[in-house]
């Protein structure tokens, strides 16, 4: 399995959930957790998904999806699992 760590933040609007979720689907990518707060209209969302089965290159995916975010007006960041556990390590 191949986790990546996906975060959106953001002021909440309508189709932010649909639109990566979306991307993930046609990507083959499969969301194996997901977490999802608003608090006063601000959107906070994080994803574990797998990534092994997509075709699409790591690189491609993080810009695409920073594009969508961009698009949506939240900001869409992407991390592999061991690069954010050695980030978030005490």
């Amino acid at each position: 399995m191949n986790k990546t760590i996906i975060t959106v933040v953001g002021k909440d609007t309508v189709g932010i959930i649909a639109k990566v979720c979306t991307y993930l689907a046609e990507n083959n990518v499969n969301i194996l957790d997901i977490s999802q707060t608003i608090v006063q209209k601000y959107f906070n969302m994080m994803m574990i998904v797998d990534i092994s089965q997509t075709t699409k290159a790591f690189e491609k995916m993080v810009d695409e999806l920073t594009e969508i975010g961009t698009s949506l007006g939240v900001q869409i960041k992407c991390q592999r699992e061991e690069i954010f556990d050695k980030m978030h390590r005490i």
